[in-house]
């Protein structure tokens, strides 16, 4: 990193909107981490929000344990990179663990990792409508 930038963000916050709760969790998914570690999101894009407590998780890896929050309508682009926080209404909820692209092009499966895996019940005031952020951690 640049020794100007050091200590000030390199990109700005991606913002969204929750427009479909998902409230199921399975032990057994088989989603797999993408070797990438970023992806571009363009305004207006559906991704879906996926919890996992696999923290240890790496590019190749197999995700099983998971929890569905539910889609997010991106509304302004940006580039999200494993290790941003995730919020929701203000909330951090975890870390951008990765990416998992089984369903791409339709979306990807925005992986968070979090201290067990959440659905969209799990999450005290998560509800339609909410606004989501993606931040850098500097």
């Amino acid at each position: 990193m640049n020794s100007e930038l050091r200590g000030t963000p390199s990109k700005g916050p991606i913002k969204a909107r929750l427009i479909k709760l998902l409230f199921h969790k399975q032990l057994t998914r088989g989603m797999t981490l993408i070797e990438f570690q970023s992806r571009c999101v363009r305004r207006t894009e559906v991704h879906e929000l996926v919890t996992t407590d696999q923290l240890d998780a790496r590019p190749g890896d197999r995700i099983d344990r998971v929890g569905f929050i539910g889609f997010v309508e991106v509304l302004e682009a940006g580039v999200l990179e494993a290790g941003d926080a995730f919020y929701i209404d203000g909330r951090c909820i975890g870390h951008v663990l990765g990416f998992d692209e089984c369903h791409f092009p339709n979306h990807y499966n925005i992986l968070i990792g979090t201290d067990r895996s959440l659905s969209g019940n799990d999450i005290e005031g998560c509800v339609l409508g909410n606004d989501v952020e993606f931040k850098e951690l500097i």
